[in-house]
């Protein structure tokens, strides 16, 4: 679990901005670059769920590994 430091910033008596500390901020957008490469691997996989595949086995005799 991610443990955060923020500070909120109020705009007329209500919360309006957070601010994290740096470290904390470039960890959050690394965590948010790898789920969004995680949904595409996803949705990747659900499109070509129904493609033919063969063994690895198979493969490397057909390129001769």
């Amino acid at each position: 679990m991610v443990t955060l430091h923020p500070n909120f910033l109020e705009r007329d008596g209500k919360k309006a901005f957070v601010v994290l500390p740096y470290e904390e901020f470039i960890m959050l957008e690394e965590e948010m670059e790898s789920f969004e490469d995680l949904k595409a691997l996803r949705a990747a996989k659900s499109e070509e769920s129904d493609v033919p595949t063969i063994p690895l086995s198979q493969a490397r005799k057909e390129l001769g590994l």
